[in-house]
């Protein structure tokens, strides 16, 4: 069905200052955090022990909002007494915060925008974001520019905020991502395409029409959608106009974009400073965690603007324990990097903190191993457990000796017995009566809630692990005198009715601890030119062109009078012949930068044009700077000052050139400087140049324990033509390894003076 116009509720758009709305759809629309979510709302999770909606209130806040509506269906009057108990709902906050009951058969983010029209709280352009929001974007400058295009531009209803991003960065989704067809003069979003990872999306469409109207266009598959929508007030009403709109992105934004009704624009914001991320799935939880701790996300850190209003002290290796004097640490614990410690929290002899959040008043036992935990208020934790890169909900006990293998979650006040076994990826829950017993009346979202019926069917039918999965039947799993039961693993009956992105296969790249290797395929799989069968190209041959394959890093602009003449030129190079060509147009790129003493900024630019007209990875633009710049260092022989000397220099006027071509990827930065060294005359000097990088904060601490965990770092299924490649990689593997015991003793070091100070 068409889409229908509509003229909506309009503002004199050059008026008197307007109050800034935002609305916040709280829900979530998937199961992804199930059963986490069964007695709660995604929105009120905790992360780094502040609930998902804090985030979003204090990352709004930084931008200048005035007054915010919180939109949300499920278990409403949590939500509402979340929002009661905050320190948003004092007048000193200087914001109004409003929650909205929507109907009980609200279920996508379009029905929402529906109610939002029904209930007419929208009195000028606001921002849009979902209830799972940190960021530290300025959001009010991205309000300014909509609206300043809007008094030119009346059709211009939305502004997209998106970020530029590596392939590999920790907050990029592998399974729902998009590719963005821009004006290059005017960021206008010309045709939008939702990636899924599973089956893999390896070619986009693009109307014909888009080439032929626009000069010069980029087409970026590098961009993080950040979910952050600066929204003129007519939008809500294109929702109700158009009921099959249920996905903003997928419905609304294509269907305004290929609506030749409409008649409407929408533009992107490519946000070049800031942090933004959404914890949209449980591996997106553990990695803006690690961006929170890392300080990424600065002035939003836990001892500084932390938005539950907890105090924190910050200590060296990025360790964050409550400023209260109530967490008990006993003397042979041991706190590691990238930590953090809730209040009233005691922690038991031998225990060791890796990478792990830890909430307040919760009890871990002795000799408790936690690695890259997550631990919700009120937990406890037996001695001797081990659990690794797992979330545990509130009020959870863990039976002494229990081990929780990576991906699993264990919802709320679930009891696991003594010694307790629970697989990669299982997910535990009280059973459904109980749950709906403490719910009383805010049980009815469970009932009512169709989807969460049928998920409950399923749980409690028989399955791999045993009838029921409760203590009687499984306490080889769930320990004895349990009170959970075990969700089945793999995907649902009715998965391949599923809408893709939700289907199991795709969801696994979302999975807490799931590497899903056994689902990725090389992007040399299949060629091009196979992509597309004739009934294929007889398809719409009118309207679209076939794209050739877009890698996770395609970023580039193409000038539509070149079209078919860069097309025909491509198709004719074989894919080695063209990346050869890249690559050596690359190196006289950086070759001339040093002859010239290009500025820092100009040689980017240069290098990012160059991977954007010829369509090339990222990957091999960082390959060929970093070998440029290692190979500019001069070998000083005999003097090891002067070797170091003459590392920092090169390090330090061009050093940073490795991070100014985008994508930042610190690990695979390292990566490729072994690689490099590992073949060449500079072998010697890797510790040397490692180190150089890590004291200019080019690479981190957790940047090369990362690195020097990878199979591949070790030389691990690498067939080099020549051996003494291979030596030369371990060799590095094993100097990376000598900088990693430094940072050890250093923090054992700081830990013993931290003692020290607090016997004294």
């Amino acid at each position: 069905m068409p889409p229908k116009s509509s003229t909506g509720k309009e503002k004199d758009l050059g008026g008197e200052e307007e109050v800034l709305q935002a609305v916040i759809l709280a829900d979530s629309f998937n199961k992804r955090f199930r059963p986490l979510t069964v007695s709660k709302p995604r929105c009120l999770l905790p992360v780094c022990n502040a609930t998902l909606l804090e985030w979003t209130f204090e990352s709004l806040a930084l931008a200048g909002v005035q007054e915010i509506f919180v939109v949300c269906r499920s278990f409403p009057e949590q939500v509402k007494a979340a929002i009661q108990d905050s320190k948003w709902s004092k007048p000193a906050s200087g914001i109004k915060i409003v929650p909205i009951i929507t109907s009980k058969q609200t279920f996508t983010p379009g029905d929402a925008m529906r109610d939002i029209y029904t209930h007419s709280i929208i009195t000028s352009d606001f921002v849009l974001v979902m209830g799972d929001l940190v960021s530290n974007v300025r959001i009010d400058e991205v309000v300014r520019i909509h609206k300043e295009r809007r008094k030119t531009n009346k059709d211009a209803i939305m502004t997209m905020v998106v970020k530029e991003s590596g392939v590999s960065h920790r907050t990029r989704s592998k399974g729902d991502s998009s590719v963005f067809v821009l004006d290059a003069h005017t960021s206008e979003c010309l045709h939008y395409e939702p990636i899924i990872g599973v089956p893999p999306t390896k070619h986009i469409r693009i109307p014909r029409e888009i080439l032929a109207e626009h000069p010069e266009v980029q087409i970026r598959n590098d961009l993080i959608d950040c979910m952050i929508d600066v929204c003129s007030v007519e939008v809500p009403s294109l929702f109700q106009d158009n009921f099959d709109y249920g996905d903003i992105r997928r419905d609304f934004v294509s269907g305004v974009l290929s609506s030749d009704l409409l008649m409407k624009n929408i533009h992107c914001y490519v946000a070049q400073e800031g942090y933004a991320a959404r914890v949209a799935d449980t591996r997106s939880y553990d990695a803006v965690s690690k961006d929170i701790l890392s300080r990424w996300t600065f002035p939003l850190v836990p001892d500084d603007n932390h938005p539950s209003g907890h105090l924190y002290e910050h200590l060296r290796g990025n360790k964050y324990i409550a400023k209260d004097n109530t967490v008990s640490l006993s003397r042979t614990c041991k706190i590691n990097s990238n930590s953090l410690i809730g209040s009233h929290t005691s922690i038991a002899a031998g225990a060791t903190i890796t990478s792990s959040v830890i909430g307040q008043r919760c009890t871990i036992g002795a000799d408790v191993v936690l690695h890259n935990a997550y631990i919700f208020d009120d937990t406890t934790i037996g001695a001797g457990s081990v659990i690794k890169q797992s979330i545990i909900a509130s009020k959870v006990e863990v039976g002494e000796g229990s081990v929780i293998e990576r991906g699993s979650l264990v919802g709320d006040k679930v009891v696991l017995g003594k010694n307790a076994r629970l697989g990669p990826f299982e997910r535990v829950s009280r059973r459904k009566e109980d749950v709906l017993k403490e719910l009383g009346e805010d049980g009815e979202d469970l009932e009512e809630d169709e989807d969460s019926e049928d998920e409950w069917e399923e749980v409690e039918k028989p399955h791999d692990h045993g009838e029921h999965l409760d203590q009687e039947n499984a306490p080889g799993i769930l320990g004895e005198g349990s009170n959970g039961i075990v969700w089945p693993q793999g995907p649902p009956e009715d998965d391949e009715d599923a809408d893709e992105v939700e289907r199991f296969d795709n969801q696994r790249l979302m999975r807490l601890g799931d590497t899903a290797s056994d689902l990725e395929q090389s992007d040399d799989e299949d060629d091009d030119s196979s992509a597309y069968s004739d009934s294929d190209t007889e398809t719409d041959a009118s309207s679209f062109r076939p794209f050739s394959h877009t890698s996770s890093r395609s970023s580039f602009s193409l000038h539509s009078s070149t079209f078919e003449a860069a097309s025909s030129s491509l198709h004719g190079l074989s894919d080695a012949a063209a990346e050869q060509e890249f690559r050596n147009e690359l190196k006289q790129s950086v070759k001339r930068a040093f002859e010239e003493n290009h500025s820092l900024d100009n040689a980017a630019v240069e290098l990012k044009t160059l991977r954007m007209a010829s369509n090339g990875k990222l990957r091999t633009v960082r390959e060929v700077v970093v070998e440029a710049v290692v190979e500019k260092m001069t070998i000083v022989e005999g003097d090891a000052q002067g070797q170091r000397k003459e590392i920092a220099e090169v390090v330090d006027r061009w050093g940073e050139l490795i991070d100014r071509i985008g994508g930042v990827d610190h690990e695979e930065t390292i990566e490729i400087l072994q690689h490099h060294c590992a073949k060449s005359a500079r072998l010697p000097l890797f510790g040397q140049i490692l180190a150089t990088l890590y004291q200019e904060d080019l690479v981190d601490e957790d940047d090369i324990r990362a690195w020097h965990t990878k199979p591949e770092a070790k030389g691990e299924g690498k067939h080099p033509k020549h051996g003494a490649t291979l030596e030369g990689i371990k060799h590095c593997w094993s100097v990376g390894g000598k900088m990693i015991e430094q940072f050890n003793a250093q923090e054992s070091s700081d830990e013993d003076s931290d003692e020290e100070s607090e016997d004294e």
